[in-house]
């Protein structure tokens, strides 16, 4: 008996291959996220201005909340 001869499969190169652009993650800002980053800043700027006042107490309180709390937040929130 004849055997038939077997066909080779076709080989494809990764190559060949479209090439898919990869997606970066969208940051989109709304009005929200700028006003709260507004605020932040707000606070921010008190809290240096009190700070050359001479002021131990609120200052710093003002300067932490701003940078580690509101900013932030401010990032954050969709």
């Amino acid at each position: 008996m004849k055997q038939k001869p077997r066909k080779e499969p076709v080989k494809r190169s990764v190559a060949s291959a479209p090439k898919k652009k990869p997606e970066r993650p969208q940051v989109s800002f709304g009005v929200k996220n700028y006003a709260m980053m507004g605020v932040g800043l707000v606070a921010i700027i008190i809290g240096y201005i009190t700070l050359a006042g001479g002021s131990i107490t609120l200052a710093p309180l003002l300067l932490v909340l701003g940078y580690c709390v509101i900013i932030p937040l401010g990032l954050l929130l969709r």
